[in-house]
């Protein structure tokens, strides 16, 4: 992070707890802007590794759950890193260079993501990791006028392309990567950049019309669309399947790290869980269970109250239903409903 970037968010009332740029004292309106509008979410503390070497593409094909080697360079794609026994470590987007494979990753698991590709460079293999996190920003451009906004400021040469496709542009003066995305279910962009380059574009983005806004407003969308989040949703006690991940799934690609555990989940229609929403009337902590009548159901991972009352993701029994179910929350009745980032069902894979 560089100081003239934070100089220039303090100046819009950004508050930083524990190294993160927590809020802009707005958060209600900066989702309201990202459902209605447009805003920026500054994504720096997210961790930017980069792969390089001949061989970059075929590793991480076989290391994670996406087809890499039908990638080309200005292309992408969100993957998921897994076990061998196909349990979630992380779910990046990965984004094709002519030289290397940028890998945005959470902010919680960059250190181990790092150590544990590293143990799957062998002899021979033409690859190589770097942590560039602290050279790298990313900004996330969230919302209906995103479209617009990106004209205004003479980038409008991604609108209409695929998802994760990339190119880099002049955006306030300055060379950056804009890729279509921004990590949610909603239209946007994902700007790539040098740390130095942040603030003049940051500024830009602003004074352009996008409503700033930190990691609670983040957390609030997330939650709305169903993205899952390491320690939350992404644990060693669930797979891809499980976690409605499956538009991150090839099941032609042959073998990586945790194919057969998926493979044999599919074929044998093994997922026991679902990842779903859950619209409560009460308020209700993660790690509470989830009953349909005297039975435990599933759990509660995440939580936000919203403008309609409390909201959360849940991992709901598969034999217990979805979308349309009616639970108990802790002391809460909830409705099990369906949200835009999550899919269920193979018809959604590579």
């Amino acid at each position: 992070m560089t100081e003239a970037l934070r100089e220039a968010q303090k100046q819009s009332g950004a508050v930083v707890e524990s190294g993160v740029l927590s809020s802009f004292g707005n958060d209600a309106a900066a989702v309201q802007a990202a459902r209605q509008s447009v805003a920026v979410y500054d994504r720096s503390h997210w961790g930017c590794l980069q792969v390089t070497g001949a061989d970059r593409l075929a590793f991480l094909h076989n290391q994670s759950t996406n087809d890499f080697k039908r990638l080309q360079p200005g292309q992408g794609c969100d993957t998921v890193f897994v076990t061998s026994t196909a349990r979630t470590i992380d779910l990046a987007t990965a984004y094709v260079l002519e030289d290397s494979v940028l890998l945005l990753v959470s902010p919680n698991r960059r250190e181990t993501l790092l150590t544990w590709l590293d143990r799957y460079i062998f002899f021979g293999d033409n690859v190589a990791l770097s942590d560039i996190t602290a050279q790298t920003i990313a900004f996330s451009v969230i919302g209906p006028e995103s479209d617009r906004l990106l004209e205004r400021l003479g980038a409008g040469s991604l609108l209409g392309q695929p998802e994760s496709s990339h190119q880099v542009v002049e955006l306030a003066g300055q060379q950056v990567r804009i890729a279509v995305g921004n990590g949610l279910a909603l239209l946007g962009y994902t700007i790539i950049l040098e740390s130095d380059k942040a603030a003049l574009v940051w500024e830009a983005l602003v004074q352009a019309g996008a409503v700033p806004f930190g990691d609670r407003a983040w957390e609030h969308l997330r939650v709305e669309q169903g993205r899952p989040l390491p320690d939350r949703e992404l644990t060693e006690d669930y797979n891809p399947l499980e976690a409605g991940l499956w538009q991150t799934l090839s099941f032609n690609k042959g073998c990586y790290i945790g194919q057969e555990t998926i493979a044999r989940l599919d074929t044998y229609k093994g997922v026991k869980q679902q990842l779903w929403g859950v619209r409560l009337t009460a308020t209700a902590a993660p790690g509470t269970i989830v009953t349909l009548g005297d039975e435990k159901v599933g759990v509660l991972t995440s939580q936000t109250n919203t403008e309609h009352g409390s909201f959360g993701l849940a991992y709901i029994r598969t034999k217990a239903g979805g979308a349309g179910l009616k639970v108990h929350i802790g002391e809460a009745e909830a409705d099990v409903v369906d949200v835009p980032f999550l899919t269920h069902d193979r018809a959604a894979s590579q």
